[in-house]
């Protein structure tokens, strides 16, 4: 059976879903009694519940940005490997647990409130009138699975942590000794000399036996282990197949074209204002007013209405369909009163752009390329028609493309991703083709897929070569690359920590250094601002030598293939001036990460005494997937029941 399934998610209620700034805020008591979960809720937050089609909609929205990210399709199965929805699950029990935390201390955002908010989302706007449409509204909603009260809840929220945090964040300044002692950390000078142990001055290792290869290959599995791969066999019904020249009927054209002459054509538009009058007499006053240059706005707001702006829009656009004609009648520029079907209004038109009407010849090209393509997807559903009876017969994939005369082809071993097995994308294959093949066992069949454009396809799963060590011939040139480089490293390592004990012991550096042939490097004047330029040290080389203390010795990589043994050799403080002008400087940024912090803070308070609860199972239900093994996935950090 023919199936086409492709949906699109577009939402532009995202934002609501995303947790704004936060703050500290008193804890009060929570009284949660034990209840079993009989419904299909995924998260319990107090009085607050997220149901498994909420969830289900937060998880698809939040693989779409991983798939925008990673320019690839992520299916629910990978993205629940990944743990998404764990992540997930734990996000939306910490938001609900400080939404029902705000509500508990009182802060809820009015319904005034909440409708000047909402009558702010120009999604929700009628593009004729301006004005706030409920019918839209509610349809936008829908589009989006969201119902008002659940859309409301999510606004209310959103507001009251907004509110809240820009009340709590008003005034809020670190003490002085904050920005002092942060200005201490970030300009503290550090001096460090070092020599670095150069490759060729410790023995170099001898060609490895394929004995301890193997073992290397061991120690080294999960990296090393091959994915699992397929061979596939695909039928595919294309178009092409059915190429060639196609004739075409004139007087279908000639139909066609009949049919559409309205849409190609394009209407003529215009820029309208209209002004809504009680009477002809205020119209007339109106009319008077505008051709003496007037702004049609202050116009209409001394007359207690609000101005009505077609912007580019065609005669059908106006609501008014006795206004639309009259107002249409009229040159450029042009004001007049008018009798509407719905009152006395005042017009002005302030641009007109003409319409153009196509002919035939100018779209015979389209319609006969249209008429084209439709009839060669007539041909290739006849041809998936003639594929699908001869299985029914009971033909295998092979035997069916056969009998309706459609070749088939190869595609692999390939990988789940599209890979080969030197890692090269393999061509042929779709996303939705691999995702079919790797639900199907050997041996198995699909039945016949859109694949959108008038392609179809069918897969059979040939062979599957299952994830596996690769066979030591095949890997042993660069295996043995990478375990004398192993070795290698080992030996400096360990000559490294010889010269560094000596140093520990009290020799000078200088001295252990001109005994292994290398000569100390000073770097001065180091500080956590200007580290990130420094050439001379590698970032291992920098985090040791700012975590450690004066007369410190450490080995750490060199900036090329090396180590190194460095020794910290003075740590200074800033100078006065500049650590009062810092200081200053920095008081800011640290107020800011203190009230991060603070927030951080209070939503872990808050989903401590909402206690709120968790159910992956049902979660997973929600997305269409088996229970988690026990054993296999760790608890999230609410409370987990099993559900009832």
């Amino acid at each position: 059976m023919l199936s086409a399934t492709r949906k699109f998610a577009k939402s532009w209620v995202a934002a609501v879903l995303i947790g704004l700034l936060v703050l500290s805020f008193a804890i009060f008591g929570v009284n949660d009694a034990f209840q079993g979960n009989y419904t299909n809720d995924v998260v319990k937050a107090g009085s607050r519940h997220v149901s498994g089609p909420d969830f289900r909609r937060e998880f698809d929205n939040f693989r779409k940005g991983a798939e925008e990210q990673t320019k690839r399709p992520i299916t629910i199965e990978e993205a629940a490997q990944a743990g998404l929805d764990v992540r997930l699950m734990d996000e939306i029990a910490t938001r609900e647990s400080f939404g029902e935390m705000l509500r508990k201390i009182g802060i809820h955002p009015s319904d005034t409130l909440m409708e000047s908010e909402l009558r702010k989302i120009p999604a929700f706007f009628n593009p004729v009138s301006g004005a706030f449409d409920k019918a839209l509204y509610q349809q936008r909603l829908s589009e989006n699975g969201l119902d008002p009260a659940r859309f409301e809840t999510l606004l209310r929220d959103q507001i009251a942590e907004s509110h809240t945090a820009a009340a709590m964040v008003n005034g809020l300044r670190v003490p002085r000794a904050y920005g002092a002692l942060t200005a201490l950390y970030e300009l503290e000078a550090r001096d460090v000399g070092y020599f670095v142990i150069d490759p060729r001055t410790v023995p170099q290792p001898a060609q490895p036996t394929d004995a301890q290869l193997q073992a290397f290959m061991k120690e080294n599995a999960e990296r090393m282990t091959l994915p699992e791969f397929r061979v596939l066999t695909v039928v595919a019904f294309t178009p092409s197949q059915v190429g060639g020249d196609v004739a075409i009927d004139q007087a279908e054209v000639q139909k066609r074209f009949d049919f559409r002459k309205d849409t190609l054509s394009r209407p003529e538009t215009r820029t309208l204002i209209q002004i809504p009058a009680k009477d002809a007499a205020a119209a007339q006053a109106i009319v008077a007013r505008l051709s003496k240059g007037e702004d049609p706005a202050a116009v209409a707001k001394s007359t207690g209405v609000e101005a009505i702006t077609y912007a580019d829009k065609p005669q059908s656009a106006v609501a008014d369909k006795r206004v639309g004609a009259a107002a249409f009648a009229l040159k450029d520029g042009q004001i007049s009163a008018i009798q509407g079907d719905l009152g006395m209004a005042v017009v002005k038109v302030a641009k007109v752009t003409p319409g153009q009407a196509v002919t035939l010849d100018q779209v015979r090209p389209q319609i006969e390329a249209e008429l084209r393509k439709d009839a060669a997807a007539e041909k290739v559903y006849a041809l998936s028609q003639a594929y699908e009876d001869a299985r029914a017969d009971g033909a295998n994939l092979v035997e069916a493309a056969k009998k309706a005369g459609v070749p088939t082809f190869t595609i692999g071993p390939v990988t789940e991703q599209g890979q080969g097995q030197q890692g090269q994308p393999v061509p042929g294959v779709t996303p939705k083709m691999l995702e079919l093949a790797y639900s199907l066992p050997a041996g198995g069949e699909s039945e016949v897929q859109d694949a959108g454009e008038g392609n179809y396809f069918a897969v059979r799963v040939e062979r599957i070569i299952p994830k596996a060590l690769p066979p030591l011939a095949e890997v042993k040139p660069q295996l043995t690359r990478f375990w004398m480089m192993r070795e290698l490293v080992k030996a400096m390592q360990a000559r490294a920590d010889e010269l560094a004990a000596r140093v520990k012991k009290g020799e000078s550096l200088d001295a252990v250094a001109a005994s292994a042939g290398a000569k100390v490097v000073h770097v001065t004047n180091l500080d956590r601002q200007n580290a990130a330029q420094s050439t001379a040290l590698s970032r291992d080389a920098l985090g040791k030598a700012f975590s450690g203390k004066q007369g410190d010795v450490f080995t750490a990589e060199g900036t090329q293939f090396g180590l190194i043994v460095g020794k910290l050799e003075a740590v200074r403080a800033p100078s006065g001036p500049t650590l009062a002008r810092i200081t200053e400087e920095v008081r800011p940024q640290v107020t800011m990460a203190l009230f991060r912090d603070l927030g951080g803070a209070a939503r872990k308070a808050a989903r401590t005494e909402v206690k709120a609860k968790v159910y992956p199972d049902k979660a997973r239900a929600a997305l269409g997937l088996p229970p988690i093994e026990k054993g296999k996935a760790a608890e999230p950090a609410a409370k987990t029941e099993k559900a009832k």
